[in-house]
């Protein structure tokens, strides 16, 4: 081991307690600290933020991390100050103030990894501070989202490129769970690498069974195995609607369960998910929105009820199973029925052009915006309420928004993450006064005027996790209190709403003026064709082992059958066919001895011709010694 590799091994030790590194995590390491940009492609549960936390705390200066998940930033924080290492996050929801001195620690050096959202990529204050600071690295987490030829395209990514003009010589590590060999190029390609410097880890999962079931009653088929497999368990649905359906049928059947999906109150949201993590409630009964950053360990099955509109997503959802290294499944429930569902969602999320037109004059109608004004003009957007109101489907209305938040004429935010805001009604003297309130409430009200200021005379932004942990309650009953408190007129208590945000980035056009180019539309609908084609010939193919599939999906030739998909598994408990005996007999029809490797020529994988072998010597239709075979 060099000296340099001594370094990064004491630094994992000494903050991590880890004896070694996994995979390819040192490879990286190496090759983002000495300057290369570097691309890292590792599937879930890879150990991908050791490959930046590490060279972070090796270096000097500050490491920017780029990442869209802010839940995964904050809890990512937590994790580094825990263990000792000066971390921070810049999201929406914090307060100019915060933002301001968080940048402010960045520059002056206490700060080694600062986590950032890409759409603070753009404000001046971010670009202003970045000038001044240090920077090591830049780290861009779920790169995939920068290509407009992956699963999950995010437009604010784009803007991680302009960065790298303030500082060009600071290199650049990219990482993702899932790419395919397209993506890979255009990842590098989007990111301005120097050179291209790809470090794959195999995308076999060899404790993970792939199983597609078919089945004509998916609730039934759905409590049969939670009841048949213990342990751990995240059932995926498509709509909000079936993850608290399902959920309830579950419970009703003795299988304990909850339900998450983005509508859900933040507050919520944490409880159901740490009731989930700890192990309180047995399934998680959810939508897309769970499961990005989710680190728990032992699930022992992933179970999709409805059919996911990629490989990418079907795979870094089902790779959520079995993290720990044990046997762990990811089940797929099909039927007749899914094909026509996967060809509705094409339609859905690129309907025709002429409603994307109608959708964007209706936006105008609605916010009252005119022809030739509204550049950075910002909107809460209620689509239920516009979608009654234009006659539309709130499905296509979302997917136009962002076609038309792609062809640059809107920023389209699905899930803003605003923080709660709290106002004192009465006057301190009349608190100190107060004793009506209970003591969960009391508790509130003491941890708010310990930790922030100016509550008696204006809105103050407050985060409900410290304001619990401060208080000593749970997430949900620091919420109840707070409620209570502003039904009781002692506060005003605004809650934190994820409601979407469209923003107007030039000037309101005439509906029929939009350019929605090629590449905003048509190549990326013949894109999502393409990947509904590829689910369905995974759930179509029962002659392939399943994990080959995937893998030859995402460029990784070199794979041998996994033995534990439910294609293996049905090859070693079928019988030997006729036809399987008949090809290995014709082949012997010469009565020549034949070497035993010409059997690998065969249309049979090794098992089904050993199986084939050993019944047609038991029946003494053929002698076979050590390297040869020949008729009897």
């Amino acid at each position: 081991m060099t000296g340099e590799e001594q370094k990064y091994a004491a630094l994992l030790k000494q903050y991590w307690g880890y004896d070694s590194f996994r995979g390819i995590q040192l490879q990286i390491i190496k090759s983002i600290c000495a300057g290369r940009d570097t691309l890292g492609l590792m599937p879930t549960g890879g150990g991908k933020s050791m490959t930046f936390q590490v060279p972070a705390l090796a270096q000097e200066g500050v490491c920017i991390v780029i990442t869209p998940l802010i839940a995964l930033m904050k809890d990512q924080v937590q994790h580094l100050k825990a263990r000792g290492i000066r971390a921070a996050a810049i999201y929406s929801g914090m307060t100019h103030n915060e933002i301001v001195q968080t940048l402010e620690d960045a520059v002056y050096g206490g700060i080694k990894l600062l986590y950032v959202s890409p759409e603070r990529l753009a404000s001046d204050i971010f670009q202003i501070k970045l000038k001044h600071m240090k920077v090591s690295f830049i780290t861009v987490d779920e790169a995939h989202c920068i290509s407009q030829w992956g699963y999950d395209f995010r437009p604010s990514y784009l803007q991680i490129a302009q960065i790298r003009d303030f500082m060009p010589d600071a290199p650049l590590l990219a990482l993702t769970a899932t790419a395919t060999p397209e993506v890979v190029t255009d990842i590098q390609h989007q990111l301005k690498f120097k050179t291209e410097n790809v470090f794959r880890m195999s995308f076999v999962r060899k404790n993970l069974a792939y199983v597609v079931r078919e089945t004509e009653d998916k609730a039934a088929q759905l409590v049969h195995i939670l009841r048949s497999m213990p342990g751990s368990a995240i059932v995926y649905v498509r709509s909000r609607r079936h993850s608290s359906d399902i959920a309830k049928m579950l419970n009703e059947q003795g299988v304990s369960a909850t339900f998450y999906h983005a509508g859900l109150e933040p507050v919520v949201k944490d409880m159901r998910q740490d009731k989930w993590q700890h192990d309180k409630v047995r399934v998680m009964v959810a939508t897309t929105a769970f499961g990005m950053g989710i680190d728990k360990p032992d699930v022992r099955l992933v179970i999709h009820t409805d059919c996911p509109s990629s490989p990418e997503a079907y795979f870094q959802e089902a790779g959520r199973a079995g993290r720990d290294g044990k046997k762990a499944y990811a089940v797929l429930l099909y039927n007749r029925n899914d094909e026509q569902k996967l060809r509705k969602r094409i339609t859905d999320t690129f309907p025709d052009k002429q409603l994307i037109r109608d959708v964007y004059d209706h936006l105008a109608y609605f916010f009252e915006v005119g022809a030739g004004s509204g550049n950075m003009a910002r909107f809460e957007f209620n689509i239920d309420k516009f979608s009654v109101a234009f006659k539309h489907f709130p499905v296509q209305v979302n997917s136009a928004l962002h076609i038309l938040q792609q062809a640059g004429y809107i920023d389209y935010e699905t899930d803003p993450d605003t923080k709660a805001r709290v106002k004192f009604i009465l006057t301190r003297e009349e608190l100190y006064r107060l004793d009506r309130s209970t003591g969960k409430e009391r508790a509130v009200i003491d941890a708010l005027l310990r930790n922030y200021g100016g509550l008696f005379t204006d809105y103050e932004y407050i985060d409900e996790g410290y304001v619990a942990q401060e208080a000593g309650l749970t997430h949900d009953e620091t919420y109840q209190a707070l409620k209570q408190l502003n039904n009781s007129r002692i506060i005003s208590f605004i809650p934190r709403k994820n409601i979407p945000i469209i923003t107007y980035t030039q000037d309101r056009v005439e509906g029929k003026d939009l350019v929605i180019g090629k590449e905003v539309y048509e190549r990326r609908r013949e894109r999502f064709e393409q990947r509904i084609d590829a689910m369905l010939r995974y759930m179509r193919n029962d002659k392939v082992c399943r994990s080959r599939q995937l893998v030859h999906y995402f460029g990784e030739e070199e794979s041998t059958d996994c033995g534990i998909c439910d294609v293996c598994a049905g090859r070693k408990s079928r019988p030997v066919t006729a036809d399987e005996m008949s090809a290995i007999t014709s082949l012997l029809a010469d009565g020549k001895k034949h070497d035993l490797a010409e059997l690998m020529n065969l249309k049979m994988d090794s098992e089904r011709i050993d199986k084939a072998l050993r019944l047609l010597a038991a029946e003494e239709k053929i002698v076979v010694d050590a390297s040869s075979i020949m008729k009897n």
